[in-house]
């Protein structure tokens, strides 16, 4: 074998490695409950936005300080974001009415037009945000959908979590009633 074909072949191998490193990293590495998370998005203000809500007028991440935030970025399209809808309304109706928002924001092009009846298929109560043209996505350095942040109180992003969760699993439900008053 001629030393050109084996310097391919240990690169191809390195770039296979890396590679499948960051897709264990992505789909597993953070899948564990509360306490996981990006650590670069740990402690960091929350980019402020605005965006009109499905019902009701235009919506500003900063007028809930006080409050921790639950940030959900979705699409109707997205089949681990329908997966994931049920735990997030459960979740809403647990928390509603203490120091807690969830306010989810779907970047489908389409806005209200698919929306809409997405959000009464699922019977959603929770504010639902129309981001169409996917600003959401530079200021917050999306990888994909659903991606979720938790924004502290202070308006500090405490958890980012890529993928689906079950939003009602004890972990969870625990973090959040220790977090939220």
């Amino acid at each position: 074998m001629s030393l050109k074909r084996k310097s391919v072949l240990i690169f191809t191998g390195l770039i296979g490695a890396i590679g499948l490193f960051g897709l264990y990293f992505i789909f597993f590495g953070n899948r564990p409950g509360p306490g996981v998370g990006f650590r670069s998005a740990l402690g960091v203000a929350a980019q402020d936005f605005e965006f009109p809500a499905l019902r009701g007028g235009p919506v500003k991440l900063s007028s809930y300080r006080g409050k921790v935030v639950f940030l959900n970025i979705w699409a109707t399209w997205c089949p681990p974001c329908r997966e994931e809808m049920p735990f997030i309304e459960a979740l809403y109706r647990r928390l509603k009415g203490r120091e807690f928002e969830m306010l989810a924001v779907s970047i489908d092009r389409e806005g209200e037009k698919v929306v809409s009846p997405f959000a009464a298929k699922y019977g959603l109560t929770f504010t639902v945000l129309l981001d169409p043209d996917g600003k959401i996505y530079r200021l917050y350095g999306l990888t994909g959908v659903p991606e979720t942040f938790i924004v502290d109180k202070n308006g500090a992003v405490t958890h980012k979590i890529i993928g689906p969760q079950n939003w009602m699993g004890k972990e969870w439900l625990d973090y959040f009633d220790h977090i939220v008053g």
